[in-house]
């Protein structure tokens, strides 16, 4: 029988795989929108979001490390990524600009309100080190949340 310990950095480690999930879901619709936005607001929307692109890409590699220095293993590909995501997919390329943006902004506030919920499993595994990105990882995405907030005002 497993002991609390190992329960909660399994418990962790399911969440960091959702999370690794999540991060590569929300680079690749965040480059389609990138790839497919048109519209007045063309060039600023092009390059911000190629901006949340490269952030959210950028996290990719160090939530799956973050898995392995745990012990376990991470995701393996499309199928496990898919399974493990609560991003939606979006192949409408014909979405307004204004609907990309909402999307994007109700996507990343979802990813924040995960990391936060994910603060307690880390502290219960003992893992100082996740508690400290999750705090960066949070504070990433409530500005891409705030900046896509704010270009829909």
């Amino acid at each position: 029988m497993a002991n609390t310990g190992d329960n909660s950095k399994m418990a962790l480690v399911g969440e960091l795989n959702g999370l690794l999930a999540d991060h590569f879901a929300l680079y690749l619709k965040t480059k389609n929108f990138h790839w497919h936005v048109a519209g007045p607001r063309f060039r600023d929307l092009h390059l911000m979001f190629d901006e949340h692109a490269i952030e959210i890409r950028d996290q990719i590699d160090v939530i799956g490390e973050r898995v392995r220095k745990l012990g376990e293993n991470t995701l393996t590909g499309i199928a496990s990524v898919s399974k493990n995501t609560q991003v939606k997919d979006q192949d409408d390329t014909s979405l307004s600009a204004e609907k990309m943006v909402e999307e994007l902004r109700d996507d990343n506030a979802a990813m924040v309100k995960r990391l936060k919920e994910m603060k307690p499993l880390a502290e219960q595994a003992g893992d100082n080190a996740t508690d400290g990105l999750l705090d960066d990882w949070t504070d990433m995405a409530e500005e891409r949340v705030w900046f896509l907030s704010q270009t829909l005002k």
